[in-house]
Parts: C-alpha cells; sequence; structure tokens
C-alpha cells in the first residue's frame, strides 16, 4: 500500500471542503488548548477558512511578540520543525512571519487530518 504524497499538500485546493475544515478546526482546538487558547469554528461554508486563518493568527501573533517559549512548545506540538520554517522563511521573504506561522501550522493540521482519513478509509487494506 502506498500512501498519496502529502509532503506537498496545497491548502488552497481544501479551502471550501467545509467538513475538512472542520476536522483542521477541531485538531488545531486540540492543539492550541492544551497551551491555553481557545479556537472556534462555526463550521459556516461562507468564508471557513478565512475565520479559522484569522484565529490561528490572531493567537500566533501574541505568542510570537509576547510568549515565544510557549510558541516554541506548541510548534513541537503540532510537528513543525525549525527546519521547515525556515526553509519556508526563505521561500517566503515577503510574508509577515506570524501569517506565515499560521499557515504553516494549518498546512500540517490539514495534513494530519488527511492522513488519519486515508488510514480510516483503507483499513482492511492494511
Amino acid at each position: 500500500m502506498n500512501l498519496p504524497d502529502y509532503n506537498n499538500i496545497s491548502i488552497s485546493k481544501y479551502r471550501d471542503k467545509v467538513d475538512i475544515l472542520k476536522q483542521v478546526a477541531a485538531q488545531i482546538s486540540k492543539d492550541f488548548y492544551q497551551f491555553g487558547f481557545e479556537v472556534e469554528f462555526s463550521g459556516e461554508p461562507e468564508g471557513a477558512y478565512c475565520e479559522l486563518f484569522d484565529q490561528v493568527n490572531k493567537h500566533v501573533e501574541f505568542m510570537l511578540s509576547q510568549d515565544y517559549h510557549r510558541l516554541v512548545l506548541l510548534l513541537y506540538q503540532i510537528d513543525l520543525s525549525e527546519k521547515e520554517i525556515i526553509k519556508n522563511e526563505l521561500k517566503y521573504p515577503d510574508m509577515v512571519k506570524h501569517q506565515l506561522l499560521s499557515e504553516m501550522i494549518i498546512q500540517r493540521e490539514l495534513k494530519k487530518v488527511l492522513i488519519r482519513n486515508y488510514f480510516k478509509e483503507n483499513q482492511d487494506k492494511l
């Protein structure tokens, strides 16, 4: 069994898939809650991705400026490596750091959801 290539996924093709975004939001909410941050997702299809991004971005911006240590712990929990962050900073030098990190967090959480769903759907093939 070959796992699909989730290393180079683009969030853009999932921005309008509310069912997937709900799962991503639930994963983000769980991870952020462990560090004292609330992320709530209405589940409304209109602007679903923006709603999620805005909440993540607000918390990341705060941690980046006020509580860097907690941000590092959160990124570790989410499984975003320093190497990945540096690579993306070099790839997108004009992007504001908290927005880049927020996008990377959502993308990593999406990857977790897609992998989990893949294995749920293919249990009989294992």
